[in-house]
């Protein structure tokens, strides 16, 4: 994991290497950060876990909030939980909160209302996220309205 993160770290300046929450992971972690590289942190489940990538380094971690969800449990508790630990804890301000594993608005919603730095979600929850029927239907009646006029901006 040393090996290849240097090598994906030498690709450019704003390379983030992605380690696993495995031991081995988070030896690489304390290597690759103490040299400078950036280091994601993924497949955090618990509080326990980004303690240890806080402490190893990791400039993110990445909990997985929809798995938990899938599991019956509750992901957006996790992220609850690190923004309190890291909040608490200077040495901790460096790393930074990064959830994955989105599977609707309402995670993105509470992820911002806890705290957390940066999301990744997919293509059809950014389209959810810009989705209203009341946007839908204002846009209807102001073209409608533009239309009435005659005008074009684009004719000249």
């Amino acid at each position: 994991m040393i090996a290849e993160g240097r090598k994906l770290a030498a690709i450019a300046d704003n390379v983030a290497v992605k380690l696993p929450l495995t031991m081995d992971g988070l030896k690489a972690c304390r290597v690759l950060s103490d040299e400078g590289t950036s280091i994601n942190v993924t497949l955090c489940f618990s509080a326990a876990q980004a303690i240890l990538a806080a402490k190893a380094g990791a400039a993110f971690i990445s909990p997985f909030v929809g798995r938990l969800d899938d599991i019956g449990q509750d992901g957006m508790h996790l992220i609850e939980d690190i923004r309190s630990i890291y909040d608490n804890y200077e040495a901790f301000g460096g790393t930074e909160i990064l959830v994955a594993s989105i599977r609707s608005p309402g995670h993105v919603i509470e992820a911002a209302k806890l705290g957390a730095d940066v999301c990744t979600l997919p293509p059809s929850v950014i389209h959810q996220l810009v989705k209203h029927p009341l946007t839908d239907k204002g846009l209807d009646a102001f073209l409608a309205d533009w239309a009435k006029t005659g005008q074009s901006i684009l004719d000249e």
